[in-house]
């Protein structure tokens, strides 16, 4: 029985400090009551603690967009890291990418040109899939970590001070609002002891929370080295992709010139005359196709590489009579430019 009246007792005086600071808030919106101001220091150490928290959170949102694109592989990490469980392994982008040029590369045959290809991108995708998966691993053990850290743990514990610090602050203006209306001798006695009593309570739950304010200072310098974490993960990162890319490209460039003839279509430009009988402007050139100089001029031209037989790759048009009209398959007797050596396969006499 007495246990259910301390209860009673104890609900009704929570009911009225509620009702206290729930009437002491709404005076002061109305402008109809007075209101403590906390002092400038504390003040910048909240709006500081504030600004770090908004921040935080947006730079540790984009990071997880930036390591993981997809959203729904976002939500899915989140649910089973909620139900401490492990997702499931599956291959990422780079990775996906590079099974299907091996697939395909095997479908097309290894001892093709294209499926050797093939082959090499897909395995040098998967490399690089592997760094993406460590760079994901890196940066959230050292990076997005420590910043979840401080949301979900050192930011919560200020904001329930913060909190604690209001309601005090709130029964401290309350207590003096009440010294004000007190008549009575008694009253204003009753008064008085309360007004000291909540202006202590404020007081002590003020240096609390500056206490724990004072500590985001640490907290910057801790994401600063968390930061410079994250930088390092990212240039190991991108230098093995160069690494992977460049290995690759001289793989590829290992290839016999006539794979790469079709892909190339830069434009030749004109050959400088080297005598007054040399052709200028009729000199040999190239703007949509494949040309050729007539053979009254071939003399004339100092990087010739002599006469021989090659095949025209595709037909050409000739836009003047200076040049030559060509079927694609087409064997011509013609002076080669070596820099036009790479358009034209070469045939046999």
């Amino acid at each position: 029985m007495n246990i259910m009246d301390f209860n009673v007792k104890k609900l009704a005086a929570d009911a009225g400090t509620f009702l206290s600071r729930a009437v002491q808030f709404t005076e002061e919106k109305l402008g109809q009551a007075e209101k403590t101001e906390l002092d400038a220091h504390l003040e910048n150490l909240l709006s500081k603690a504030e600004c770090t928290k908004i921040w935080t959170e947006k730079i540790m949102k984009q990071t997880e967009v930036l390591l993981q694109p997809n959203p729904n592989a976002r939500i899915e990490e989140f649910v089973y890291e909620k139900l401490d469980r492990k997702a499931p392994s599956r291959l990422n982008n780079p990775e996906l990418l590079g099974q299907y040029m091996i697939d395909a590369g095997t479908e097309f045959g290894p001892g093709t040109a294209y499926g050797n290809a093939l082959i090499k991108c897909g395995e040098t995708q998967k490399r690089i899939g592997t760094a993406d998966r460590e760079l994901i691993q890196t940066s959230a053990l050292n990076f997005l970590t420590p910043l979840r850290n401080f949301i979900e743990g050192d930011y919560k514990t200020i904001a329930k001070e913060r909190k604690l610090l209001q309601n005090k602050r709130l029964d401290l203006d309350a207590a003096k609002t009440r010294l004000k209306k007190a008549k009575a001798a008694e009253t204003r006695a009753s008064s008085e002891q309360e007004l000291r009593i909540t202006q202590s309570e404020f007081d002590r739950q003020a240096e609390i929370t500056r206490l724990l304010l004072e500590g985001i200072s640490s907290t910057h310098a801790h994401h600063l080295r968390c930061l410079n974490d994250f930088v390092e993960a990212q240039m190991t990162y991108y230098a093995q992709c160069y690494q992977y890319m460049l290995d690759l490209q001289k793989q590829l460039g290992s290839f016999p010139s006539n794979y790469h003839c079709n892909n190339n279509q830069t434009s030749v430009a004109p050959v400088p005359s080297a005598s007054s009988n040399a052709i200028g402007s009729s000199a040999l050139t190239s703007t949509s196709g494949l040309g050729l100089t007539s053979s009254s001029n071939l003399p004339d031209l100092k990087e010739c590489v002599g006469s021989r037989k090659a095949r025209v790759l595709y037909d050409y048009d000739a836009a003047n009579s200076t040049e030559l009209s060509l079927l694609a398959d087409e064997v011509s007797d013609a002076c080669v430019r070596r820099s036009l050596c790479h358009r034209l396969t070469d045939f046999p006499e």
